[in-house]
């Protein structure tokens, strides 16, 4: 506005004074985005994806005229439907009822296109029992439903939807992608921000990647995705010191330090630290830890998962009850050796996360902390879809002679 342009004038000379004076450092400016061009053709599902702070959720607030560029522009074609919050365009005075009209209004729907689809909306949505209350004693997860119902049933030409779809439960996030499907299938646009990468491997065939505000990689969903995993998961054969305690996802803490990871390691059958395997290989996962003071019941949990962090394998120390008491440990250093048998994966890449926990004290998670790859080895010529299985055991098999009776 011109009254904060004059202000800043004014303000300037002395600003630049006290900058000299006490040898302040120097602005930086720092840009949500930058150099970002693309084109978005007619009927195209476009994956957005990215670490948090890339410039997604800028991006998509630009598009949708929630926040004007500094530079450059934006040309649309079509009428845009965006969902980038919980409760976009919701009163939270105002009932279910009353917002779907006042939501619909904002995205540019008309009250008789509205009220002819108002049944499809509600029973889409699933709040058809709390209609009447006001969005307030809603839960975030009711309110994206119905949000999400709104804009949906928009018919937009552009439709924009940020992460909100992860505060919803399984079932609703189902049914929204199967909308977002339906929605492309009919030729229009769809940009999707998510961290799922299921999702946008199923959803999408061009994905874009940004980092630091800029895009570094457009091209087919598939190809983006999997160099935006292995730049994010590392795959190596140890971890451990300050890196290590820069990797924990979790700590649940109720009292003083008690127990800390020092070493995270995967070893050959030679004992050798190595991050790529054969499948007819054991694989050996040692884990270091220090016991900072006594601790009863120790807990130590491994996980195998995928690049998705879905889980393929699970096991912990202790597996029955009878087990508990073995597994009280003085102050100290220690190391845990488990090892998973020969014949077991396919031809993966595959993460190990971890749980070490000192039962209502203590608990701390390692998510994907280090990755190996596992190499197929054995008879395979029946069908190129076994390499691929996540298990891949050597299983017994017999075969007998039927005799026939007639």
């Amino acid at each position: 506005m011109l009254r904060d342009t004059l202000a800043s004038c004014l303000r300037k000379p002395f600003q630049i004074f006290r900058s000299r004076k006490e040898k302040l450092p120097s602005r930086e400016d720092i840009w949500a985005l930058k150099d970002v061009s693309l084109d978005i053709k007619q009927g195209e599902v476009v994956g957005i994806i990215g670490r948090n702070g890339a410039g997604k959720t800028t991006l998509l607030k630009i598009l949708s005229k929630i926040t004007y560029p500094t530079d450059g522009e934006v040309y649309l074609w079509g009428r845009v439907g965006s969902l980038l919050e919980v409760g976009t365009g919701f009163h939270a005075e105002l009932t279910g009822r009353e917002n779907i009209y006042f939501s619909g209004a904002i995205l540019g729907m008309k009250k008789r296109e509205i009220d002819k689809k108002f049944d499809e909306i509600v029973a889409f949505s699933g709040v058809g029992k709390f209609l009447d209350a006001p969005v307030k004693r809603f839960s975030s997860g009711m309110q994206v439903r119905l949000a999400f119902s709104v804009a949906a049933h928009l018919d937009p030409e552009i439709l924009l939807v940020d992460e909100v779809l992860a505060v919803g439960d399984a079932q609703f996030q189902k049914k929204c992608l199967g909308k977002i499907k339906d929605i492309s299938g009919g030729g229009r646009t769809v940009l999707f921000v998510s961290h799922n990468m299921s999702a946008i491997r199923s959803l999408c065939r061009r994905c874009l990647l940004l980092e630091s505000g800029k895009i570094i990689e457009d091209g087919d969903a598939e190809t983006v995705v999997s160099r935006y995993l292995q730049e994010n998961l590392k795959v190596a054969s140890g971890i451990s010191g300050r890196e290590l305690e820069i990797k924990l996802e979790g700590r649940i803490n109720r009292s003083h330090p008690t127990v800390r990871f020092k070493e995270i390691l995967l070893l050959n059958q030679n004992g050798t630290p190595v991050s790529s395997f054969n499948s007819d290989e054991p694989i050996k996962i040692r884990v270091a830890y220090e016991c900072l003071t006594e601790v009863n019941n120790l807990q130590l949990a491994i996980f195998i998962v995928d690049e998705e962090g879905r889980m393929i394998l699970a096991t912990q120390n202790i597996d029955s009850q009878e087990e508990i008491n073995i597994y009280e440990r003085k102050a100290g250093s220690y190391a845990a050796t488990c090892i998973i048998p020969p014949n077991i994966f396919g031809e993966k890449r595959l993460f190990l996360s971890l749980h070490l926990q000192n039962p209502k004290i203590e608990h701390l998670i390692l998510d994907r902390v280090l990755g190996f790859n596992v190499t197929f080895q054995g008879f395979n010529t029946v069908s190129a879809d076994l390499k691929d299985a996540f298990l891949r055991p050597d299983l017994k098999w017999t075969n007998e002679l039927i005799q026939d009776k007639r």
